[in-house]
């Protein structure tokens, strides 16, 4: 994701509020923790819900920026500039399920076989998202990526419910995207946190997923040309309103579901990202509310966030292979001192923030030294 223009700090800010709040929900110290960092069972929305299709709004706003260069290039060396990208982030995405590529048994050291890797993931939705939304945005007029865009939307939620069971087409086991998924990949290349093989990254959903990405490429375009000032930010403010009560209503006959990524589920979120861009740009832009330089904890993050984003996840399954009373590392620190100190929730939601800070201090030291690592 590449760097913003400084002059647009709250642009920054957001972006590294949003993978802030990613590995603090991402990495909590045991399986209780407080509701808003939880995900709705099914149906429904929390807090944490609204982090992942941020960070697809926020790749949105980076290419506002970074889109004005391939204005001045051949189409071919567009082509290449994006396929080259969304290979790497697919490919960096599919590795992280696959690492630590090895295991060991009885002092014998085996391949993990690839058969039982999960293809689709937060990265690889991230990459794809990426590389439609960008080839619409470059080779369609602005016209053609509103409509293509509403026929995402509108079409996902026919497909889902023509082709998927006459019964319940929203169910877990019952949607469209379920059924398809397991077509191609197979139940054992697919995600099983919900105790069978779905996949909340899978296929389908991917498709209303690249509209979080193009309306955060148009609100990004849209600050740049409009500037800081208070019309930008009331139409900003006003869109986003706008769409949260789209979704509102939208909800009563298609529900807003993160792990489905319906529809409404789009217009909730980003709708909400429009509200806080706005109010961002109110208090840094306009009314310069950053006495102590406190955006700088979270520029940090913002700078190399797809890098820090892969460290927080790499770094907790490193440090697990370290093992203490038959614990992985992070599991014994949060029961020895996490939750002794602050049993239950408080002492996860510690041990998250603290897991947290670590990620922060390596993009602390990265930004220290003017390294910025563009994935």
């Amino acid at each position: 994701m590449a760097e913003t223009s400084p002059r647009f700090l709250s642009l920054d800010v957001f972006r590294g509020m949003t993978i802030c709040f990613m590995i603090i929900v991402n990495n909590p110290g045991s399986n209780v923790s407080f509701w808003p960092l939880n995900h709705a069972p099914w149906h429904g929305f929390t807090p944490t819900d609204l982090v992942f299709p941020s960070f697809l709004f926020a790749v949105g706003n980076a290419m506002s920026f970074s889109m004005k260069r391939y204005q001045q290039i051949g189409n071919g060396a567009v082509l290449a500039k994006i396929f080259k990208r969304t290979i790497l982030i697919f490919l960096i995405g599919y590795l992280m399920y696959w690492f630590p590529f090895v295991s060991v048994s009885n002092g014998h050291w085996s391949l993990l076989p690839i058969s039982n890797t999960r293809i689709m993931g937060v990265l690889q939705r991230i990459a794809l998202c990426y590389c439609f939304a960008s080839l619409m945005i470059h080779f369609l007029s602005t016209r053609a990526v509103y409509i293509l865009s509403a026929l995402f939307l509108m079409g996902y939620w026919i497909i889902l419910l023509v082709f998927g069971d006459h019964n319940a087409p929203l169910s877990l086991t019952g949607n469209a995207g379920f059924y398809l998924d397991k077509w191609l990949f197979a139940d054992s290349h697919l995600y099983h946190g919900e105790h069978i093989a779905f996949d909340p990254e899978g296929v389908l959903s991917t498709l209303p997923a690249i509209v979080n990405v193009v309306i955060g490429y148009y609100a990004g375009k849209f600050i740049q040309e409009k500037g800081k000032s208070y019309n930008t930010i009331a139409k900003l403010l006003l869109t986003g309103c706008l769409f949260i009560f789209i979704a509102i209503c939208w909800d009563a006959v298609f529900p807003i579901n993160k792990k489905l990524w319906t529809s409404s589920f789009v217009f909730i979120t980003t709708g909400l990202d429009l509200v806080i861009i706005s109010f961002l740009l109110y208090a840094l832009e306009i009314n310069n509310w950053n006495k102590g330089n406190w955006t700088r904890f979270f520029v940090v993050f913002g700078k190399n966030p797809l890098f820090i984003y892969i460290v927080s996840e790499v770094l907790l399954i490193v440090l697990s292979w370290i093992t203490i009373s038959n614990m992985g590392l992070p599991e014994w620190i949060n029961k020895s001192f996490y939750q002794a100190i602050a049993p239950g929730r408080i002492g996860s939601l510690l041990f998250a923030i603290s897991f947290m800070l670590v990620c922060w201090l390596v993009g602390y030291i990265l930004d220290k030294r003017k390294i910025y690592i563009r994935v």
